[in-house]
């Protein structure tokens, strides 16, 4: 039998029921046969739409076999708020009864069911309610009663309302993948010590509050960029692949239960103007998740269109598109096989008023009086290191974001895209202020690569973009009604534990002599990364390293890798550790730093790059509401501090445990809100 398609590669996750293994689970969000999405222990900012689904499994077989796998269709469901009168779901909410839904699906249990391709099969009874919202504070408590007797309940929390902006603009900087380890080891590159004193520091440094956020997702304590992106924009916890969605088991990946991000509430609410900027290629999910809703972050195509159009065949509107949106990924822009149904999005913006930029010398002249699409190569924008040192290794590229066969020429960086989104957003904004993310994306994807001196260099970038933010904020007199937050999604498991004398290295022929090349604790020394090297300027300016290539270079690395070889020190061309065999496996990749020793792998024999770590991430805040972002929290937290500042927690006079009083598609801007 054929397996489901997207039960198999999402492995879309739960809570585990007692049956199940950990490997692959039912349902992230489903620890029983029957389902509540959103799940139990979900928080709600006052006001905010979202999306309900009841699902009924009924599996055919396997351990969990039940009723012949016929569900339950006659299932019901009741809330009630602080213990008071429980009301069916569509009395409360004044909606009409959905229609029923049925589907099929498969998924494993466990590894030894995957490795017999035995799967288990379940058969589905659903409903979803569309575009609702709780205003009023409190626990509510939602019961679903099917299979006459069981029951499955969720307590979701309305967060209170926060229903004064204390910052007019927010500015997010999200350093994809960044850790602590990775911030101390990039200001060791570029920051000179005196007998152990830094005598300058990262633009990070001088940020007066600094917390952490727990990363977590549903279905998986490793989260990835998907998910985490959602629960910072949302306040919502979802499963890996998903953005803006909780994930269900229904065929259709576009269909699964919304809700609202923090832009989408800025711009129902308040009007307010929003832009998104980042290294990755936009419809990338760090950038995407800020308006998709999609279970598949692969549904790039789809996610383009979503953020200019909407969700299509839903009540679920949008935002009416970004006012700024700057990165790269030409390849969903370009009328072709990459771009949703094949059309033109260059035009589709153009149609919608947007200025259009290709390359930097445009974006600098586009006007910031109109909405801005600026998209300068296909795939991901080269690494801060290859754009301003290793220059010849974009010499070959096919990245023209034109579709022209050749290089992308005249490519901006992460702070000329960031400060001119500044300058769009605060003329646009006005009186209704702005929310900007700025993402340095391959921070991430270099660390994935094991190529840790271009996720440094982007890190580095990343500090500098931040600095120059700051004193164009000031510049344009708006920098004490600006939150500015700088964190992470999730984090890789670097650390650097010693230094590398390359000279030495080079000269040994045997792998085990190579190591002693290594020097830790008191044999480690000093960096060398600030002392410029004889007749060599990168001029890169203050803040990045004056020589990218000294004698004793930093030795470090992560717990999650492939096999491959470890040479330590910059490559002069972008790394690729392993390498996938006829056979499925990954093999050490001899081309890649061929000096090197070679380091056993710790991953699936099949994975060619490092993963992503459990590690807490950190959180910078400066600016209203600063004081908010210290100690450790989830990262659904981030969302709350966030629009908690900007005043989107709202309610309204209603009567008891009523919510989404108005019906879908209804829901008043605050002007007309009145307020308890």
């Amino acid at each position: 039998m054929l397996l489901n398609a997207h039960a198999v590669a999402l492995c879309l996750a739960a809570s585990l029921s007692a049956v199940s293994g950990q490997t692959f689970q039912r349902l992230g969000t489903c620890p029983d046969l029957g389902c509540v999405i959103p799940p139990d222990q979900q928080d709600f900012l006052p006001g905010q739409e979202f999306d309900i689904r009841f699902e009924i499994h009924a599996p055919k077989n396997g351990s969990e076999a039940f009723n012949n796998g016929v569900p339950d269709d006659k299932f019901s469901a009741t809330i009630a708020k602080d213990g008071g009168k429980a009301r069916s779901i569509a009395e409360f909410f004044k909606l009409s009864e959905p229609a029923l839904e049925k589907w099929t699906f498969s998924w494993f249990e466990d590894l030894f069911a995957r490795d017999a391709k035995t799967p288990s099969v379940v058969n589905v009874a659903s409903k979803a309610y569309r575009r609702v919202a709780l205003y009023a504070p409190g626990t509510y408590t939602v019961t679903l009663s099917y299979y006459s007797g069981k029951t499955t309940t969720a307590e979701w929390t309305v967060r209170p309302l926060a229903t004064k902006k204390k910052a007019k603009n927010v500015i997010f900087f999200i350093g994809d993948g960044m850790t602590t380890n990775m911030i101390t080891a990039a200001r060791l590159l570029a920051h000179k010590t005196v007998n152990g004193r830094y005598q300058s520091h990262l633009a990070l440094d001088d940020f007066p509050v600094v917390g952490h956020q727990m990363t977590h997702s549903i279905d998986s304590f490793i989260t990835d960029s998907a998910n985490s992106a959602t629960a910072l924009y949302s306040g919502h916890k979802s499963s890996v692949n998903a953005l803006g969605v909780y994930a269900d088991s229904s065929p259709d990946p576009l269909d699964d239960p919304k809700f609202e991000t923090i832009v989408e509430l800025l711009h129902r609410i308040w009007g307010s103007a929003w832009g998104a900027v980042s290294t990755a290629f936009i419809a990338d999910a760090t950038p995407a998740a800020l308006t998709a809703h999609s279970r598949l972050r692969s549904t790039y195509g789809v996610l383009v269109d979503q953020a200019l159009n909407g969700v299509q065949n839903y009540s679920w509107t949008g935002t009416g598109g970004p006012d700024v949106y700057f990165g790269t990924g030409a390849e969903q822009f370009l009328a072709g096989p990459g771009s949703y149904q094949g059309k033109d999005y260059y035009a589709e913006f153009a149609k919608k008023g947007y200025s259009v930029s290709l390359n930097k010398t445009s974006l600098a002249a586009a006007p910031n009086d109109k909405r801005a699409l600026g998209i300068f190569c296909k795939s991901n924008l080269p690494v801060w290191l290859d754009r301003n040192v290793f220059t010849d290794n974009m010499a070959s590229a096919k990245n023209d974001p034109s579709g022209a066969d050749g290089p992308a020429k005249d490519l901006p960086g992460l702070k000329d895209m960031t400060l001119k989104a500044i300058d769009v957003l605060h003329k646009r904004g006005g009186k209704n202020g702005f929310f900007l993310m700025s993402e340095a994306a391959s921070i991430d994807k270099q660390m994935h690569a094991l190529d840790y001196d271009r996720a440094l260099g982007d890190l580095l970038e990343l500090d500098d973009t931040v600095r120059a933010t700051m004193k164009k904020l000031e510049e344009l007199g708006i920098l004490d009604d600006t939150l500015v937050v700088v964190s992470a999604d999730h984090g890789h498991g670097f650390d650097v534990f010693g230094s590398s004398d390359t000279k030495y290295f080079a000269a040994q022929t045997d792998d085990r002599a190579k190591r002693e090349a290594i020097g830790v604790y008191q044999n480690s020394g000093l960096s060398q990364y600030t002392t410029p090297k004889p007749g060599v300027s990168y001029g890169t300016g203050a803040n990045f390293p004056l020589n990218w290539d000294p004698r004793y270079v930093i030795a470090g690395g992560q717990g999650a890798n492939p096999d491959h070889r470890e040479q330590y020190g910059v490559g002069h061309k972008p790394r690729e550790p392993a390498k996938v065999g006829a056979n499925g496996e990954a093999y050490v990749n001899n081309e890649d730093r061929p000096n090197g020793f070679v380091v056993n792998g710790t991953l699936p024999t099949g994975d060619t790059q490092g993963v992503h770590s459990l590690t807490d991430v950190p959180v910078y805040a400066r600016g209203p509401c600063q004081e908010a972002f210290g100690g450790t929290y989830s990262n659904i937290d981030v969302f709350f501090k966030m629009a908690g500042c900007l005043g989107l927690g709202w309610g309204k006079n209603v009567t008891e445990g009523a919510g989404g009083a108005d019906g879908p598609g209804c829901h008043p801007k605050r002007a007309t809100v009145e307020l308890p």
